[in-house]
């Protein structure tokens, strides 16, 4: 990275994977510890850089600014968004962000929700705060794909019938329930209260849901008499993020000394070669919020700086709301949003349309910086720059919940998760000559209630036995944190859909057995017992038959993802036959019950950006809102049909719960969504599937498909981690 003038905070930006988050104070940056990422103040500014170097290292900076944050603020954030930028060679995308207006980029760092607390720096609120028992706060909590919790006044007219509201109260948080409330929001609004419980509180407070009707005398005392409560109200902002207006392209250059535009095609698709290296543009699709800026690599330094600046420029000259995001992209890290205006988008090396962004010129080498602050115990400032406690190199002790009480597991099987257990794992390390402790409990997605009940009260003994000093994680199954995920000395961590790991009681190994591996944007592994569905192009799959094992490489495969295999071959006993996509013998088919039809759509090849959006009439009128994040089976809402867009075709997947006018109205806004698709892309299959009946080529865009994942009530399921 450059050496030029910046805050002393940058050495550590970009050094390891993850996220890094800094609050504008008194016009310097101060880190903000990885327990409180996710909760903004609405009287500040924020700045956030994501750093991924899978396949190759790339960055996002983001430029966060609350509603009620001073000129002085959102000013400094700019001009340090720029520095951050410089400061690494101008290789990150930068984004404007506003509160409530948020990019899906930035929604998918929190996919538990966001919260905005009221007030900032200039009136004196500090995020240092961990287990603050005498918080005494009301968080109104609405969304349904991008979570987001608003403090309101702590009074009984800040409630309605239609939503969820988190009574927190220190040490016991309270979820309550309208009576008009949909069950999916429950759900997303107990996963928020969880992530509360679990990071504000290092798992301290003690959680209870309430219905409307039924407060606790708890609550009655803070909130006083109880008043009538308003009726559910639809949403004011109606979320839509079908891309319904084209866009325009404007090159500009300061040439004369100025900030000029000049036309360059008026309305979308463009084609590719508009775009001169030698030059800057904005692509305006304002009438959508969104405006980018994309940097030539050849551009002149001083434009190249400019470019946030004559975005904010751009926004203002044309009367365009304040909440308008910005993306600033270098190029060669275009980002999935900004290729689909063009018809014909090639990446370099790259013969077959949009692929994932990568980054040109050289980037210095990620290095792990030294690890010399705990995140999670204390709110050390040097410890927020650290995405992970350590490497996963201290002491790892594992327990198996068995029959209410805790069972050792054997340390050769550590490693091994098997989907009907609850484990306890007791991590160690030492950080300044003290040992720090964090146990994970990890919970199968086919355990008993019994041995979920008994997981918790175990967790709770074992804490007390070490002075309640430990930091406690409740895993499921699936949802694996990168650090649990490294603490197996550089093997994956490999999980078995179902079964148990006990002596007497596991379930025979099926005789065919097929491990699909999986490198996540972090550089972990995770190795999922799946079905012959999952099969994909991207991945590595080990298949264990009773008479060969075979190591099958998809073309889009890592080499971290082969070596992880190998792993799995060395558990399965035996030199795996090495198989080449397209290379397949007769009898690795005939193992799988003969060669079907599985996901080798190019799109996924070349890691474009599948899109997972929701259609739901919930608030008033049928709108449709994209799922941020990495996507999984649980975000398929059960009242709501999705939208799955994966390049090269759409499907449509109908929840049993979903209702006649969902059902209805979502083929029309599918047609509608190719029709207004800025890139042009016209008359692709639309195939229309309903849950429980979903076919090979749509399964293979989730890992670890579990096909009984709804025969158990998914509220139940989170209503027993509380």
């Amino acid at each position: 990275f450059k050496a030029v003038h910046h805050p002393p905070t940058f050495e550590t930006a970009g050094k390891v994977p993850g996220l890094q988050v800094w609050r504008i104070e008194n016009l310097d940056l101060k880190p903000i510890p990885k327990n409180l990422h996710g909760s903004f103040f609405t009287g500040d500014a924020y700045i956030l850089l994501y750093t991924s170097n899978a396949p190759v290292p790339s960055y996002n900076i983001h430029m966060w600014l609350g509603d009620e944050c001073s000129l002085d603020e959102g000013g400094a954030a700019a001009i340090f968004s720029t520095q951050l930028d410089d400061f690494m060679g101008g290789k990150p995308v930068q984004y404007r962000e506003t509160q409530k207006f948020e990019s899906t980029t930035f929604l998918g760092y929190f996919k538990k929700g966001i919260t905005y607390k009221r007030g900032g720096v200039s009136s004196g609120f500090q995020h240092v705060v961990i287990n603050d028992i005498n918080e005494k706060r009301l968080l109104h909590v609405k969304g349904r794909r991008a979570i987001r919790a608003t403090e309101v006044e702590m009074i009984w007219s800040s409630f309605n019938q239609g939503d969820c509201f988190i009574i927190d109260l220190g040490k016991d948080i309270y979820q309550w329930c309208g009576s008009e409330c949909n069950r999916f929001e429950r759900l997303k609004a107990s996963q928020l209260a969880i992530s509360i419980r679990d990071n504000e509180r290092n798992g301290r407070a003690k959680l209870q849901m309430v219905e409307e009707g039924c407060e606790p005398d708890a609550v009655l005392e803070v909130l006083g008499p109880k008043t009538k409560i308003a009726p559910a109200t639809p949403d004011d902002e109606k979320v839509e993020t079908l891309n319904k207006k084209k866009g325009a392209l404007y090159m500009i250059s300061d040439a004369s000394g100025s900030m000029r535009e000049e036309v360059v095609a008026q309305t979308s698709p463009f084609k590719q070669a508009m775009l001169s290296h030698e030059e800057c543009y904005i692509l305006d699709n304002g009438m959508d919020r969104n405006i980018f800026v994309w940097k030539g690599s050849k551009a002149n330094t001083a434009e190249r700086k400019a470019a946030l600046a004559a975005g904010q420029k751009f926004i203002k000259d044309r009367g365009y709301s304040d909440k308008t995001q910005i993306q600033v992209i270098p190029a060669g890290a275009e980002t999935t949003l900004f290729k689909q205006f063009f018809s014909d988008w090639r990446d370099k090396n790259e013969t077959t349309g949009p692929t994932k962004a990568y980054t040109m010129g050289r980037i210095a080498k990620v290095d792990q910086v030294p690890f010399d602050a705990s995140t999670l115990h204390q709110s050390s400032t040097m410890a927020a720059q650290h995405s992970m406690v350590d490497d996963g190199s201290g002491k790892v002790q594992i327990w198996r919940v068995e029959g209410g009480a805790k069972v050792p597991v054997d340390p050769s099987n550590y490693g091994h998760f098997f989907g009907g257990d609850c484990y306890l794992i007791l991590y160690t390390y030492n950080l300044g000559g003290r040992d720090m402790h964090i146990i994970y409990t990890w919970w199968g997605q086919k355990c008993t209630q019994d041995e979920l009940a008994a997981s918790a009260f175990l967790t709770v003994k074992l804490d007390d036995s070490m002075g309640g000093s430990p930091v406690q994680v409740r895993v499921t199954q699936g949802q694996e944190p990168p650090h649990l995920m490294s603490l197996f000395k550089g093997k994956p961590m490999i999980i078995h859909s179902g079964g148990t790991s006990r002596k007497g009681g596991q379930t025979q190994a099926s005789s065919t057995r097929l491990f699909h591996i999986r490198t996540s944007s972090s550089g972990n592994t995770r190795a999922v017992l799946a079905t012959a569905a999952s099969l994909n192009t991207n991945d590595v799959f080990v298949l264990k038959t009773t008479s060969a094992l075979f190591m099958w490489r998809g073309t889009g495969a890592t080499d971290e993802e082969m070596k992880a295999a190998k792993h799995v071959e060395m558990f399965l006993g035996g030199n795996a036959t090495p198989v080449a996509e397209g290379k397949e013998p007769a009898d690795f088919w005939s193992a799988l019950g003969g060669k079907a039809e599985y996901q080798t759509s190019k799109t996924l090849q070349s890691c474009i950006k599948t899109r997972l959006f929701g259609c739901s009439n919930k608030t008033g009128n049928l709108s449709v809102e994209e799922v941020p994040g990495d996507f999984t089976q649980s975000d398929l809402a059960t009242d709501d049909v999705m939208l799955l867009d994966s390049g090269d075709q759409l499907f449509l997947w109908i929840g049993n719960d979903a209702n006649e006018e969902e059902r209805n109205g979502t083929p029309k806004l599918a047609k509608e969504y190719i029709e207004t698709d800025p890139s042009g892309r016209r008359g692709i299959p639309i195939t229309t599937i309903k849950q429980g009946a979903e076919p090979l080529t749509f399964i293979g865009w989730f890992q670890g498909w579990d096909p009984k994942m709804w025969d158990t009530d998914p509220l139940e399921r989170i209503r027993a981690r509380f």
